[in-house]
């Protein structure tokens, strides 16, 4: 399964910060926080976002560390 732009939710915004929720669907964990999966949102996320990721294998919270032309890298909130 690919990344849905209908599957990403705006929960709050302040201050140029914005809190995501994304449902995968079928897509597991390491899909989505991985690679460039949500490369399609990149004109609306920017870097320090966090998306909490609700997939199939469960549930974690990353931080958008770039948002660039097409370009979006993610890792985990430690």
């Amino acid at each position: 399964m690919a990344f849905a732009i209908r599957n990403l939710s705006v929960l709050a915004y302040a201050n140029g910060f914005t809190l995501w929720h994304y449902k995968s669907g079928k897509d597991k964990l390491d899909a989505v926080s991985g690679g460039n999966y949500l490369a399609d949102a990149s004109d609306m996320l920017t870097a320090g976002d966090l998306i909490m990721v609700t997939a199939a294998d469960g549930a974690r919270i990353v931080c958008v560390t770039l948002a660039d032309v097409e370009t979006v890298v993610t890792a985990p909130l430690s």
